[in-house]
Formats: C-alpha cells, structure tokens, sequence
C-alpha cells in the first residue's frame, strides 16, 4: 500500500528550496540593476577620458602645424630672394611637410615647394586650394584630410592649412600641406572596449576621420552626425551607445567616442559569478543544517549510503548499486545515489574519449610560442639598420615583423584565409633577406581562386625557415626559394622548393620525426600533426629531395570554407 501524506524532511525541503530561490532571485535582480548603472557610469568616465586624450593629442598636433605655418608665412612674407634655399633646408628638416603653395588672388597656382615630385603641367582639380571657397579662408582654414592632386604620379594623405598673406605684391595665399599619417594612425589605434572607436567630425556634424571611413563609403556603416553635432562637450547615452563629445581649440573640429553599453553589462558578468558563488556557499550551509536536523533519523541508512559511495571512490568503472531503503527520504537518496553512478561513469568514458584531443590543444600551445632567439636576431638587425642610417629599411622590417605578429595571433582562430598564410609567409621571408643580406631571393605563385579557402595558420613558415636554415644557408651561389599555391581537385596543394643542399632519405626522416626544440620554431612535425588532427590523415606533408640540388616540400589539404570546432579523428 503506498502511504500518503508529505514527509516533514519534504516540507523542509521545499521550504529552504524556496527561500533559496526567493533570495537568489532577488539578489540577481539587484545585482542586475546596480552592475548596469555603475558599469555604463564607468564606460561613459573612460569614454570621456579617452576622447580628453585624444582631444590632447590633437590639439597639440594642431598647435604644431600652427607654429610651422608661421614659420612659413614669416617667410613668404620677407620676399622671394633666398626661398629656393630656404624651402629646401626647411622640407629635409620636416620631412611630414608634403608641400607648400603660394596663390594669386584669384586662387591660381603661382610656386610650390615640395620633394614629392613635379607638379601638374594641367591641374584640373586641386583639392588642397579650391577657388570656390576662398571666402572661406580669409580668417584661416583648416581642411579635412584628402588627397594632394599637384604631383604627377603622388597622391598624398594630407591637411592642408591655408592662411592669408600679407605684403606680396602677387602672393596672397599660402597653403601648407603636411601629412596627417601620424595623427590617423594614433586615432586608428584608439579604442573604447572590445567595439569601440574615436573620430573627428566638423561642427556641422561632417565627419573629418574616421577609422572606419570605407564602411561609411560604401554605406555599410552609418553615424548619426546630425544628432552629435547638436550635443555639447560631454557624454550621452542612447540607444545602447555612449556617446562622449570634447570640441577641440580650433573651434572647428569635434573628437567623437563611440562605445556600446552591451559590453560593460557583458564584462559585469565576472562579477555575477561571484555573487552565484557566495549563493552557492550559502545554499551548502542551509544543506549541512537540514542535514543536521534529519541526521538522527537518517543516520543508519545514510551511513550506509556513504559506506557504498566509499566503495565507489575506491571501484568507480566497476561499481555497481542497487537504490535500497526502508525510508521514502532515504530511497530518493539511493535512487539518486544510483543515477548520480551512473552519469559518473558515463562522464568518465567521455574523458577518456577527450585525451585524444589534448595533443591538439598541446600543438596550438606550441604554435602560441615566439621563437625568442629569431625575435632576438631581428631586433639586433633593426638596431643596426638604424645606427647605419637605413631608417627605411628598419621601419619595413619593423612593418614585416608587426605583420608576422598580427597574423601569427589571428584573434585567435586556428585556421585562417591562405591569403593571410601567404603574407605571413612573405613578412618572414622578408625579416629573414634582411637579416641574410640579400643572400637568397624569394617568389610566390598562388592560384587567385585558393586564396579565400582556410589553412592552419603558420603552415608555411616552419618549412620556409627549415629551407633557409638547413638548406640554403652557407650556399655559394644565390638562393631561391619558391612557394607556389595550387588547387587539386577537391584539396589545396602548397609547395614550398629550394635550390639549397637537399637531403637524403635519413634526413627527411629526421626532420619528420622532430619536435620543436628551444632553438627553433614550431618543427615540420608539429605542423604535420596539425594538418592530420584537423584534416585526417589523408592530408599532410610530403618531402622530395636530392642532396646537391634542392628540396621540394608538399602540403595538402582540402578546401575549407568555416572554420571546424573540433579536428577529425
């Protein structure tokens, strides 16, 4: 006969589950509304703080090219005896002046000094002085950013600052064109969280820069300008975007923050954690005093209970239960006690099918590591490059290694675009011919129609670097070293082929047998191991060799489109 009726434990239960509930509930609701104020104040402080920076920063970039312009202008103004030898001494000094023009009063072209090359013969357009707004720049004119028109052959990024001048018989504008790459590229590099951004905008609400200005070309992006050009300096909060305004001393320009109030309410999340564990604690504590309450009329089956979860820490895969017990209470607890088994076991045949994925994870920590002495040899050629003088050189192996960096990141991802495997392989290449002195030359041939496919990332440097180092290196005559990309079917096919020293068939073995060692990069293994753990096995690295003659190295896999959550097995 089934008895009826609930159980004292059974109300107990309910009881504490409910207030547990009521509490945590409440206390999420709490920390939901509070987080959010204090996490939108704190992104609307950093906004505002990041766009005073900003302001600062251009301001002072401001105040330089006003400082120049009155250099330039008190030269214009003492006559044109000396200019020639003055504008020349001037343009090495400021190599960011692009050039300085001087106008008629009917805005024609009359001299211009720059380094950048000849001026049009025929300037149908000139986008650093416009006829049809001289009006405008009687009192002075900052431009936005556009491209100079008066070379042939140069197109510059630059503003231009056009002042009046006075006492030129003919003269009576001078237009100083400087670069604005530096002042872009600050501006590119600011952000506000993981979205957000500065630009700079006019006070009529027309955007100057912008760090995503051909989104806004193209019409993929949009800025509400009208609204923020009515706004004053400070800060505004709408539709789930925060808005921080700060004009700059020009009284022409405004710098405009830009960041999402979704983000600080995701960041907040660390700290609901916290509060679900402290609910957690607080949970335990009311079970170890219901516990407490109903031990003396459960304690011989529970500790029976606890006798066969002994049994089961000690056998766990070969454990078997049977639910038992003379109390409802205790024959839940059993029952549970049994599934609790069950699913445990079943967990630990799942672990033991994830060991296969850890060489995975072990291969992506490798491919995470820097090689300190490449990086280190890199360096030391920078630092030469610049103590010689070769100022151009270094800032583009500075550039290649920031590329070989960025790449080598990728946010993250495993497998990325063979175009960007192709421009990491080139930035290396390019570190190392440097470094090298021009001792090997390099070349690629892709097939445009694999370059949008995915590869493991950083495939190809470990063979190019094995080429230079163990094949090339020490050659007499010049090196080469080719990679080509190639579709096959239904795979992609990479080469990679030297003209180096070559190997017999003990050393291709070697080097495909050998790991990475504190000397090198990732090592041919390594990447082969990746391509058959993400590929299968069907797909991987082949060597053909002949000692004295060269290397020709084969890389396969198929075409990719999404990136896979998990490598096949």
């Amino acid at each position: 006969m089934k008895r009826k009726g609930i159980s004292i434990s059974t109300v107990l239960m309910i009881m504490l589950v409910g207030t547990v509930v009521a509490v945590l509930l409440s206390a999420m609701l709490l920390f939901y509304g509070s987080y959010q104020r204090m996490m939108v104040q704190n992104s609307v402080t950093n906004s505002i703080r990041t766009v005073n920076q900003v302001s600062i920063t251009v301001n002072d970039y401001l105040r330089e090219t006003d400082k120049i312009m009155g250099i330039i202008q008190e030269a214009l103004e003492d006559g044109e005896e000396n200019r020639e030898e003055f504008f020349d001494v001037f343009l090495r000094i400021r190599p960011d002046v692009i050039a300085v023009s001087t106008y008629d009063e009917a805005g024609d072209l009359l001299h211009c000094y720059s380094t950048r090359g000849e001026v049009r013969a025929a300037l149908k357009e000139n986008l650093s002085f416009q006829k049809d707004r001289i009006g405008e720049y009687a009192e002075g004119y900052i431009s936005a950013p556009h491209v100079v028109t008066l070379f042939e052959g140069a197109y510059p990024w630059a503003v231009t600052i056009i002042t009046p001048i006075e006492g030129g018989e003919r003269e009576r504008w001078a237009a100083l064109d400087i670069s604005c790459t530096n002042i872009s590229s600050y501006i590119n590099d600011i952000g506000i969280g993981s979205r957000g951004y500065c630009f700079l905008m006019d006070m009529a609400g027309n955007i100057v820069y912008h760090p995503q200005q051909q989104l806004l070309y193209s019409s993929l992006k949009q800025e509400n300008t009208e609204r923020i050009a009515e706004l004053t300096d400070g800060s505004l909060v709408e539709n789930n975007t925060i808005y921080a305004v700060q004009g700059l001393q020009n009284d022409r320009w405004k710098v405009v923050g830009v960041s999402f109030v979704q983000e600080s309410i995701s960041e907040s999340l660390l700290e609901m954690g916290r509060i679900l564990v402290l609910s957690g604690i607080l949970i335990l504590l009311a079970a170890m005093l219901v516990a407490a309450a109903l031990s003396r009329a459960l304690s011989r089956p529970i500790r029976e209970l606890a006798s066969q979860m002994e049994a089961f820490e000690r056998n766990a895969e070969e454990f078997t239960y049977t639910p038992d017990g003379r109390a409802r209470e205790v024959l839940v607890l059993s029952e549970s006690f049994s599934h609790m088994v069950l699913r445990l076991q079943d967990l630990m045949e799942r672990v033991r099918d994830e060991q296969i994925n850890l060489r995975k994870t072990e291969l992506k920590a490798l491919q995470a590591q820097i090689n300190p002495h490449f990086l280190y040899n890199t360096l030391d050629s920078i630092s030469w490059m610049c103590e010689q003088g070769r100022n151009k050189e270094a800032v583009r192996m500075v550039n290649a290694l920031a590329r070989l960096f960025r790449i080598s990141i990728s946010r993250g991802h495993e497998l990325i675009p063979v175009r960007s495997e192709l421009q990491h392989a080139e930035s290396y290449l390019q570190i190392q011919s440097y470094r090298y002195r021009n001792q090997f030359t390099y070349s690629f041939e892709a097939d445009e129609r694999c370059l949008d496919y995915l590869c493991n990332k950083i495939t190809l440097q470990p063979i190019i670097e094995n080429a230079i180092y163990h094949g090339i290196n020490g050659l007499v005559e010049d090196g080469r070293i080719l990679v080509t990309v190639r579709e096959d079917g239904e795979d992609i096919v990479m080469t990679v082929e030297d003209n180096g020293s070559g190997m017999d068939a003990a050393q291709i073995e070697a080097v495909m047998n050998k790991e990475r060692s504190d000397h090198a990069g990732i090592g041919i293994k390594n990447v082969n191991d990746r391509l058959k753990i993400y590929f299968g096995p069907a797909y991987g690295i082949t060597i053909d060799s002949v000692p004295d003659e060269g290397t020709r190295v084969v890389i396969r896999m198929p075409k990719v489109r999404e990136e896979r959550e998990n490598a096949q097995e």
